[in-house]
């Protein structure tokens, strides 16, 4: 999935400092990545440590954590049933086709008619299944994961969905094809999370607690609303162009609230190890963060170039440097 503030790219460099500064063995740690996203640096660490603690606020986001992290046994008949979900006919009555398809005159185009008509008859079917008792709590994750990334890559839109394009791109015009949304299996069981990051740091603790917070103004609720959209799939009353829901405002999106609410996170987490992930734009400036995290033991401060994230176009950006700064600021609690 192209996601803003992905750390894929960065996994060698997270890795191989987090080893320097914790050890190389991390086999009986617990390792908390509290503001998870997409899941990618739980899902690196995950075969690495005694469990993985993931969070993230978003639905969508939960959803594809409960499944790479939260699943860790095999999934017996998975490709059977997607299979089956592959097979199915669409459903041109379903949520998604009349409200963010143009053919059912929304207006909008975040699929083609076909994709939505199929994501609405896939969907549905995945919670009947779910209210049945036919599948497990952990198949429903999996194939639930496996709609949200197959539906975000038939998606009609510069990669975020706070607008859908004019026209259909190439790669929305191909049929929606269900993969599967493969994890690793181990025999550890983890756990994951959908709650504010500010609470949940209350009722946790471990070795190790990875931050990847907003760096910015943009809402994650905003940007991906239609993957919550399809992830609850509850009727609601969509606003304006982009048919935008109610969503989820970070306090980590205000330059008024950010600092207090990092600070309430690192004094009250329960780990010794504290690595914040942050570019040199973000709402926090590096010496608000070594401020702040250099109350609470010995602070460090590694970085390195980091490749920006573009979603809209060349002529419309409003930085033109192609890189910025990753700085992983390091806590050892006192």
């Amino acid at each position: 999935m192209n996601y803003i503030g992905s750390k894929y790219s960065l996994l060698p460099f997270l890795e191989s400092t987090i080893g320097d500064v914790v050890g190389s063995d991390l086999r009986d740690m617990v390792f908390c990545d509290i503001f998870a996203g997409t899941g990618v640096v739980g899902r690196s660490f995950k075969p690495k440590v005694r469990k993985v603690i993931a969070n993230d606020r978003e639905y969508y986001s939960y959803v594809l954590n409960r499944n790479y992290i939260g699943n860790h046994l095999e999934l017996d008949g998975k490709e059977e049933l997607l299979d089956r979900l592959n097979q199915m006919e669409g459903d041109d009555n379903g949520f998604i086709y009349r409200n963010y398809c143009k053919g059912s005159g929304s207006g909008r185009q975040y699929f083609s008619d076909e994709n939505g008509k199929k994501i609405d008859a896939v969907r549905s079917q995945i919670e009947a299944w779910k209210s049945s008792g036919y599948v497990s709590e952990d198949m429903y994750f999996f194939l639930l994961a496996s709609l949200l990334e197959s539906a975000d890559r038939r998606a009609n839109t510069a990669s975020v969905y706070g607008a859908f394009l004019k026209h259909l791109k190439t790669s929305a015009q191909k049929p929606l094809s269900l993969a599967p949304a493969t994890y690793t299996v181990n025999e550890n069981a983890h756990e994951v999370y959908c709650s504010d990051a500010n609470l949940l740091i209350n009722d946790i603790e471990g070795d190790i607690l990875y931050l990847d917070p907003p760096y910015n103004a943009r809402q994650y609720g905003a940007n991906y609303h239609l993957l919550n959209t399809i992830a609850e799939y509850k009727p609601f009353s969509p606003k304006g162009k982009t048919g935008l829901r109610n969503y989820y405002k970070s306090s980590y999106c205000g330059k008024n609230t950010v600092l207090p609410s990092f600070e309430f996170l690192i004094k009250n987490a329960n780990f010794k190890y504290v690595f914040l992930s942050y570019n040199n734009e973000g709402l926090m400036s590096p010496q608000d963060i070594a401020a702040k995290m250099s109350r609470y033991g010995h602070y460090e401060l590694f970085s390195q170039d980091y490749q920006r994230f573009r979603a809209d176009k060349e002529e419309n950006r409003n930085h033109l440097a192609d890189k910025t700064i990753e700085y992983l600021h390091v806590l050892v609690k006192a």
